[in-house]
């Protein structure tokens, strides 16, 4: 997905996603800034490495609530808009085993990347910012 920037030149953030659905409070902050970064034009991608995966492991963000113990937004409102503006998302295969996962227990639209991918796209990114 690439996107017309000032002078013609594509900008990438890359987000660096670690925390799970065992802090649900730093879990909503990374899609909100992804989408934010896509609604002005930036291609973005959001890569989950350690505890990260169990965030799009199936069913989780529709269940999850990002403030303890509220009946506030759930995760799935944050996901949503981040993946309508265009935000990839990139999972770790060694935190798939590190968390009991494998690609087929996430949602759809997920791609497994190895280091070596994830090292070339953090080497084009822009920023890299990591939660």
């Amino acid at each position: 997905m690439a996107h017309e920037a000032q002078g013609d030149e594509v900008k990438r953030i890359l987000y660096v996603q670690t925390s799970g659905a065992e802090a649900p409070e730093r879990s909503a902050t990374v899609f909100f800034l992804a989408a934010s970064a896509a609604a002005m034009d930036v291609e973005v991608g959001i890569y989950f490495t350690q505890f990260g995966p169990t965030l799009l492991q199936r069913g989780v963000a529709e269940q999850l609530r990002i403030k303890r113990g509220s009946a506030g937004a759930t995760l799935r409102h944050f996901l949503d808009q981040a993946l309508d503006l265009g935000v990839k998302l990139y999972v770790c295969q060694p935190s798939l085993d590190l968390n009991d996962l494998k690609i087929e227990d996430l949602i759809e639209g997920v791609e497994m990347i190895g280091g070596a991918a994830f090292n070339n796209m953090a080497l084009e990114a822009d920023q890299v910012i990591c939660f």
